[in-house]
């Protein structure tokens, strides 16, 4: 296999998640990685699925089990990706795909330098706060946290292998796919 890790991030609300839910049904060469989270579960979400819900006593214990390759406080919650999970990706020959803060692009890339980043970004700013506030229902708390972090994250895009802007889902998944299959050989 030509790439053994794609690594995709973005502002909250671009539409990482997504991007990577189809791609993984679209193509069997690649595993996504579930992260473990301490944020509360989402309508229409499962542990195990979109994420492995934890509570904080129980990351803080995986992070001094050096149980992570990466951990990030991420607006309120945490967010970490274990060692494991990679390695069982790899035992079985896949490629290890993961959607994940902007924070832990620059660990995984120290630790794994092969690694490719591709960074989907928003048609604007004010769009992307629409899908945030549309997507749970309600404003939630921390929009501020979250606009502020993004228009940190959209400063950091040119340091990425691909951008690809979100503007048409259908249309830049379409170009995300054919820069999967191209990193896929």
């Amino acid at each position: 296999m030509k790439t053994r890790m794609i690594i995709v991030a973005a502002p909250s609300g671009a539409g990482k998640s997504s991007f990577v839910e189809r791609i993984t049904r679209d193509n069997d060469r690649l595993v996504d990685i579930v992260t473990f989270t301490t944020r509360s579960i989402r309508k229409g979400e499962s542990n195990g699925l979109q994420y492995n819900f934890i509570n904080h006593e129980d990351f803080q214990k995986k992070i001094s089990e050096n149980f992570f390759v990466e951990w990030a406080k991420v607006h309120t919650n945490f967010y970490g990706t274990s060692y494991e999970s990679l390695e069982n990706a790899w035992k079985v020959g896949k490629c290890a795909i993961m959607d994940i803060d902007i924070q832990g692009v620059q660990t995984f890339k120290s630790k794994y330098p092969d690694a490719k980043t591709i960074f989907i970004l928003p048609p604007s700013i004010d769009e992307l706060r629409r899908r945030i506030e549309k997507r749970d229902g309600v404003m939630p708390a921390d929009i501020e946290v979250r606009m502020a972090n993004a228009e940190k994250e959209l400063r950091e895009a040119s340091k990425f292998d691909y951008q690809i802007v979100n503007d048409n889902f259908e249309h830049s998944y379409a170009e995300f796919k054919k820069i999967i299959e191209k990193l896929l050989g």
